[in-house]
């Protein structure tokens, strides 16, 4: 069995409660668990923590894999090591000797199920190997404090594609077995291999500085890193998404929504491009027949219950001979779910709630519902458009 493991104590000195601080609108840790749910070669995952915040937050997310250990505080404080709460881990007889420990780490939130899996296969396929450690390639060079040079001679400076650098440890996970560890009490040992991975996942988050940086790595190569598909029907929820899910009511009792102008000029982008639209709520109101009059819209849906919002959207690609993966849908909660998970390339607003925003095909957008979400949809997938027809 290969084991994955992820340390997430309460105590943070630099940024209190880091491991579920929200990044790109999720938990930190959620990131983490996510790419071990989605690797195929880890079957099961437990998080080490002390912390009954963390714990709930976990559990939350309701992954499959992932289980709790409450680890003893004495492994939770400042001074504690990694290897004292793996220890304390694989002592408690829930390992067997012949597992595999893959020690991840929720602070390297750019890395990748593939990661995990083509490691592990690395190790399985090669009795010369005995561990695994994570680095990326640095081509800076290093220097002691006393003024030497440690990996140049700076009398003959090497041009950078010239330069073979130095491996670091981006500390994104370790790979050992439980043999291993408990012999050599290390996460390491034997004949260590490094398994490289792409500059990028050089930031580990230790402080606000790298939280802003990686931030906006996350969102280029992990929350919006989806299918490059040209879309051929855009379709979209109201409530929670073109509105921002407020219910506005004036003296009388007449009910007022609040769209944002940004979204209505989505449409005509679309439009532009020869991309259909779509507009499916479960309400029937005048004010979003007014609406989607006004933005052009080429099919209204109103009053649709949540199980046939699906079944709306493939009337609409047999009448218009468009498959269900050239569809495009956003949607904020659990009556968009099934229409999600079904099309080609799916997302969410900032808004949107849990069991929407751990799907697995989920675009994780920046912007809230009625505060330009579907504009910062649409402008990514008229940006992909625009990629495809220029290849």
């Amino acid at each position: 069995m290969n084991i994955a493991f992820i340390p997430a104590r309460c105590g943070s000195k630099t940024i209190p409660f880091k491991n579920i601080k929200n990044i790109c609108g999720m938990p930190l840790i959620f990131w983490s668990l996510k790419a071990l749910s989605n690797a195929s070669k880890i079957d099961k995952i437990f998080v080490a923590t002390d912390c009954d915040e963390i714990k709930n937050v976990v559990l939350n997310f309701e992954f499959k894999k992932v289980e709790i250990f409450e680890r003893n505080k004495e492994n939770a404080n400042d001074t504690a090591s990694t290897e004292s709460v793996m220890l304390e881990f694989i002592n408690s007889n829930i390992p067997s000797e012949s597992d595999l420990f893959i020690l991840a780490q929720a602070t390297s939130p750019l890395t990748r199920s593939e990661d995990f899996d083509e490691a592990i296969e690395k190790l399985l396929s090669n009795d010369q190997i005995d561990s695994i450690l994570s680095c990326v390639v640095s081509k800076r060079f290093f220097w002691e404090k006393d003024g030497t040079p440690i990996n140049y001679d700076y009398f003959n400076r090497p041009r950078r594609q010239d330069f073979n650098g130095l491996l670091m440890e981006n500390g994104a996970f370790y790979i050992n077995s439980i043999h291993n560890i408990k012999k050599f009490k290390n996460r390491l040992a034997g004949k260590i291999f490094p398994y490289l991975m792409p500059h990028y996942s050089s930031f580990e988050l230790d402080d606000l500085d790298d939280w802003l940086i990686t931030e906006k790595l996350m969102y280029k190569y992990v929350v919006n890193n989806h299918p490059k598909k040209l879309i051929k029907l855009f379709a979209t929820d109201v409530d929670g998404v073109l509105t921002d899910a407020g219910m506005y009511y004036d003296n009388n009792g007449n009910e007022m929504k609040k769209f944002n102008t940004h979204d209505g000029m989505s449409f005509q982008l679309l439009r532009d491009k020869g991309v259909k639209t779509a507009i499916i709520t479960g309400e029937n109101t005048k004010l979003v027949k007014f609406r989607s009059k006004k933005l052009n819209v080429d099919y209204l849906f109103q009053g649709v219950s949540n199980e046939k919002k699906i079944d709306v959207i493939k009337n609409i690609c047999r009448k218009e001979k468009i498959k269900l993966s050239e569809v495009a849908y956003i949607g904020d909660d659990i009556n968009d779910k099934e229409t999600l998970s079904a099309v080609g390339i799916a997302a969410c607003p900032k808004n949107a709630t849990m069991n929407i925003k751990k799907l697995n095909n989920i675009i994780h957008l920046k912007k809230s519902g009625g505060d330009g979400a579907v504009r910062e949809f649409v402008e990514l997938i008229l940006s992909n458009q625009n990629a495809i027809e220029t290849k």
